[in-house]
């Protein structure tokens, strides 16, 4: 098989069905240098709609449930996070 072949087909299909509103939480967190202050992060990608098991919401709202003025890395920052909203399945529209 060539090169040529190989990227004309997907990587992973993708199934049919609802999507999903909002980003993952874990793409928002990949696009943010660490550590970093909670109010850059709300600077920064505030009006970002992420996924939550209660529906989509805006980073900013969630975290201002979150007390944490200082994040040194992203496993604290998303640990927050996922505290302050939960975990559980996602609801599609």
């Amino acid at each position: 098989m060539s090169d040529d072949e190989e990227d004309e087909e997907p990587a992973v299909e993708l199934g049919e069905g609802p999507d999903v509103e909002g980003a993952p939480l874990a793409r928002v967190s990949a696009r943010l240098t660490w550590g970093i202050e909670h109010s850059t992060i709300v600077d920064r990608e505030g009006e970002t709609t992420i996924r939550t098991p209660d529906g989509p919401q805006e980073l900013a709202d969630v975290l201002d449930d979150v007390d944490v003025p200082y994040f040194s890395d992203r496993r604290e920052f998303e640990s927050a996070v996922r505290d302050a909203i939960g975990t559980g399945p996602v609801p599609t529209e």
